[in-house]
C-alpha cells in the first residue's frame, strides 16, 4: 500500500467555511499575514491549505486569541489572482486534496503552517438509481445560476461524467445548501462517496426540496 504524500510547512488558512475537492472559493485578501502568504504560493505555483475555524476569527484582532481549527482541511489552488488596490488581493481557488494535519505551528507574524498527510481522493462510485433525482435537481440549480451569473460566476455547467460520479453530486450540494460549517466539516471528512450523497438525499428529503 503506497505511503500517503505529505507536505511540509504548508501555509493555512483558517476560514469560517468548508471548501470541498472540486469546490470554487473566492477570497479578498488584505491580512499582511495573507497577502504575502499568497504571492509566495502563486509565484511558486504551490496550494495552501483551507481549514475550518472551530473558534476565533477569520480576521485577527488586538488581543483576541489564537484560532482554532479542525485537523482535518482541503489544499487550494490558485487559479485566478488579481490586486485591484494596494494591500488587496482577490483570489480564485480550487479545491484539490484533502489533507490531515500531523503537526501544527505559530509564527510569530499570525502565519499558520502545517506539516500534512495528503488523503486520496474519492473513488469514482456511480450514482445509483435511487439517487439519480439528487442528480438531476442538481443539474438544474447548477444551470439556472450559471445563466443567471451569465458565464462569468463560478457555478459551470457539469458535464454528465460529474453527474453521474457520487463524491462529485454530494460535495456540490454541500456547498450549496445552507448547512451549519461544523456538519459540512464532518460531510467533507466521510471516505466513502456514496455514503455522503445518501445524507446529502436525506437532508434534501428532510428540508422539503422536491426531487
Amino acid at each position: 500500500m503506497p505511503q500517503p504524500l505529505t507536505l511540509t510547512s504548508l501555509p493555512l488558512f483558517p476560514l469560517d467555511t468548508v471548501l470541498f475537492p472540486g469546490g470554487v472559493l473566492a477570497l479578498r485578501v488584505f491580512e499582511v499575514r495573507y497577502l504575502d502568504m499568497v504571492r509566495k504560493c502563486r509565484h511558486a505555483g504551490a496550494p495552501f491549505g483551507v481549514v475550518a475555524l472551530t473558534a476565533g476569527h477569520e480576521v485577527r484582532r488586538a488581543g483576541a486569541p489564537a484560532e482554532q481549527f479542525h485537523d482535518m482541511g482541503t489544499l487550494a489552488a490558485i487559479e485566478q489572482m488579481q490586486a485591484p488596490q494596494p494591500g488587496l488581493i482577490t483570489l480564485q481557488c480550487r479545491g484539490a486534496a484533502r489533507f490531515r494535519i500531523t503537526h501544527r505551528s505559530h509564527l510569530p507574524h499570525g502565519l499558520w503552517v502545517a506539516d500534512v498527510e495528503q488523503l486520496p481522493g474519492d473513488p469514482h462510485v456511480p450514482v445509483p438509481d435511487d439517487l439519480q433525482r439528487t442528480a438531476r435537481v442538481l443539474a438544474q440549480v447548477l444551470a439556472s445560476l450559471h445563466a443567471r451569473e451569465a458565464g462569468a460566476g463560478p457555478h459551470a455547467v457539469p458535464t454528465p461524467e460529474q453527474l453521474q460520479d457520487c463524491g462529485w453530486v454530494a460535495n456540490r450540494w454541500c456547498e450549496l445548501l445552507p448547512l451549519p460549517a461544523d456538519r459540512k466539516q464532518r460531510l467533507m471528512t466521510l471516505d466513502n462517496p456514496l455514503v455522503r450523497l445518501e445524507l446529502v438525499g436525506d437532508m434534501l428529503e428532510r428540508m422539503g426540496i422536491f426531487l
